[in-house]
């Protein structure tokens, strides 16, 4: 059943309380404007400013005050039922008054069958109204209504600056495409946005369209836009991990993907702590060339009942409307080791992510990042939930050799008076993070003596640092022997 099929039902059989949360008011307007041409009913609106005005014709009715008794009331002296939009009223519903006169009206208490309809942004009401009111979900624009926003907004361009809007047809399809999961006057915003920023539509406005659009949606503060993702050239080692990407990279961006092949879904990156996961995350998004988001789990958590749950199920649903991208779940173990302290709240969580995760159809993938794989649920681990586990182990020398020159390089120190191979050496179980911190130490130790950063300086940091490896020696071998065998390595 269509969206408008389901208002005319709703209104046929005499539904006497809608609630319907949208910014965008002028849709429900109109969408109502079709529902009355099939149920021959009257139409009104009302705003704290305008009061009650009828909009499907003028009428001799006298129009009540704005205020809210006296709409009510006048509503329910009207003689033939009718349906009423009534915009942002709920915040004045908790009044005595007012939630009496709704209530009658729509128990149909001294009043005839009408259909009350509350509009707003966030529609949040007394538990007694609650109980009364049918929630009706407003679609977003399609793709077709999007275009028409589109090219609305590149003719009034036209038309106030005088010249056309040098449009790549490509990148317009593409920032359409984008668009979805914004309602219209978002959606109108960004485009209009976009053009007056240099009188064009390409392919150079696609970051700045993705960074709004996850600003819209992420209006709960759950998620986590990553504005910088890494290159994998960035990252030393994770040779396995990166060919696994670029060979799934076609089939993740496809819009019409292979019937045989089954989307990518995910991966579960486990390893030792500073070795590389979060970078390895990112590294993946930029591998696939789309929007990187970060979900922290124990952010979820709310002490009211059901709010957590209901948290996930908006962060994973912010998530869907922004694909393709990939949604960096970070330090997941943290989140689901709640066990039975928690009231339940941790397996419930687990359970609908594990849910979304086989049944989603929207290109989001799945990163997940863990250093502890005794916290982590067996339900999780199970073959199937994501494509392939990869660990992150401590780097080989090969791979500290190019972890040094990278750090090196990026802080504009001549790789040739540094001997690679014996920084390798000398940094024996140390991970990437331990060795840039090194780096950093022997830095400050150059400053301070007032000598020229080179080899002695950092050999002598390194001496003088303890890695975790030997710090937690016993978890780190652990971890290490779970992981052979059982994961791919990532290098």
């Amino acid at each position: 059943m269509s969206e408008l099929e389901d208002l005319t039902t709703l209104v046929r059989a005499t539904t006497p309380l809608l609630v319907i949360e949208t910014i965008d008011e002028q849709r429900v307007i109109e969408c109502f404007r079709h529902v009355i041409a099939q149920t021959l009913r009257p139409l009104w609106r009302w705003t704290l400013i305008d009061g009650l005005s009828r909009l499907d014709f003028a009428d001799g009715m006298q129009a009540s005050a704005p205020d809210v008794d006296s709409t009510l009331e006048s509503i329910r002296a009207a003689t033939a039922p009718g349906i009423y939009l009534l915009f942002d009223m709920h915040p004045l519903l908790r009044y005595a008054m007012s939630l009496r006169q709704l209530r009658e009206i729509v128990q149909r208490q001294r009043s005839v069958a009408h259909t009350l309809v509350l509009v707003g942004a966030k529609v949040e009401l007394p538990d007694e109204l609650e109980a009364l009111a049918t929630r009706v979900p407003l679609s977003l624009p399609d793709i077709k209504e999007l275009a028409a926003i589109m090219r609305a907004e590149a003719l009034a361009y036209q038309r106030d600056q005088g010249r056309r809007v040098e449009v790549d047809s490509d990148a317009a399809r593409t920032i359409v495409r984008n668009l979805l999961g914004l309602a219209a006057p978002d959606a109108r915003r960004i485009v209009r946005k976009l053009i007056y920023n240099d009188g064009a539509l390409n392919a150079d406005d696609l970051p700045e369209l993705m960074q709004a659009k996850f600003e819209l949606l992420n209006r709960s503060g759950l998620l986590h836009y990553e504005y910088a993702t890494a290159n994998f050239a960035d990252v030393a080692g994770v040779t396995r991990l990166r060919e696994w990407v670029q060979r799934r990279r076609t089939v993740f961006l496809a819009a019409a993907p292979d019937t045989a092949l089954d989307p990518p879904k995910g991966v579960l990156l486990l390893g030792v702590q500073g070795c590389g996961k979060s970078l390895a995350a990112k590294a993946i998004a930029g591998g696939f060339g789309v929007p990187l988001v970060r979900l922290d789990v124990g952010s979820l958590y709310n002490k009211y009942q059901g709010e957590t749950e209901k948290n996930l199920r908006e962060a994973l649903r912010s998530t869907e409307w922004l694909s393709p991208c990939v949604l960096w779940i970070d330090e997941i173990e943290k989140g689901l080791a709640g066990g039975g302290e928690d009231g339940g709240v941790s397996r419930r969580v687990l359970g609908y992510l594990l849910t979304w995760m086989a049944e989603r159809k929207s290109r989001v993938f799945v990163v997940a990042t863990a250093n502890a794989v005794d916290e982590l649920p067996a339900e999780l681990l199970r073959k199937g939930r994501f494509d392939e586990i990869f660990f992150v182990d401590l780097p080989r020398p090969n791979v500290r050799e190019q972890v040094f020159a990278l750090h090196l390089q990026r802080r504009r120190l001549p790789l040739d008076t540094f001997d690679l191979p014996a920084l390798a050496a000398a940094s024996e179980g140390f991970s990437g993070a331990e060795i840039e911190q090194s780096i950093v130490s022997a830095l400050y130790d150059a400053n301070g003596s007032g000598q020229p950063m080179g080899q002695p300086t950092l050999l002598g940091a390194l001496r003088g640092t303890r890695p975790l490896s030997v710090l937690m020696r016993e978890q780190v071998e652990a971890l290490r022997q779970w992981a052979q065998g059982r994961c791919v390595p990532a290098d």
